[in-house]
């Protein structure tokens, strides 16, 4: 038996990303945006409403994604929950940053993982990014050089409990794994 929820749209998991902007003035401004994800090889979509950051994407055409994890948890939640209009979130936070290499927006150093974004598109509530960088705290990554996303210990919005979840351990291989139906 199934239940029907109609017009119900509840998708999992969902990125906890942490979307990064100087104002006009270069000061940094950090939000939490749950709606978002990877639209194509090397771009990302994120949907925006009315915030600092969009006030700031409207001057500077770069932007940082990082990813929150379980060390950054009640940064990243204080992020979303108070406005960049209103409170300087990097100074209470205490995090610090750097300018981005190849973009005018910060890279705040509490999070191992920062993409770092060109604006291709903004129309809307929408944002289209075009990554021209992923930077990577070397303390993340694996002794072959890659990340590490076990030590990253990444989380995502539970939109139906309104909770933070860790990502878990690996449940299987891709291009591997369905392989065993192939034959049959």
């Amino acid at each position: 038996m199934r239940k029907n929820f109609e017009r119900k749209l509840q998708f999992f998991p969902l990125p906890v990303l942490i979307i990064g902007t100087f104002d006009k003035d270069g000061n940094p401004n950090a939000m939490n945006a749950a709606w978002g994800g990877q639209s194509d090889t090397y771009e990302v979509s994120i949907c925006l409403s009315d915030h600092k950051t969009t006030d700031n994407l409207k001057v500077n055409d770069s932007f940082t994604v990082a990813f929150a994890t379980e060390d950054t948890l009640v940064e990243s939640d204080f992020f979303g929950i108070v406005s960049g209009r209103k409170v300087d979130k990097i100074k209470k936070s205490g995090f610090e940053y750097v300018k981005g290499d190849y973009v005018n927006a910060p890279i705040f150093k509490p999070y191992p993982v920062t993409l770092e974004c060109k604006v291709k598109l903004f129309e809307g509530e929408r944002l289209v990014g075009e990554v021209v960088n992923l930077s990577v705290d070397e303390a993340y990554l694996d002794k072959d050089g890659n990340i590490d996303y076990d030590k990253c210990k990444f989380i995502s919005y539970d939109p139906v409990k309104h909770t933070y979840r860790r990502l878990g351990s690996i449940a299987g291989f891709a291009f591997s794994a369905g392989k065993k139906l192939m034959n049959k």
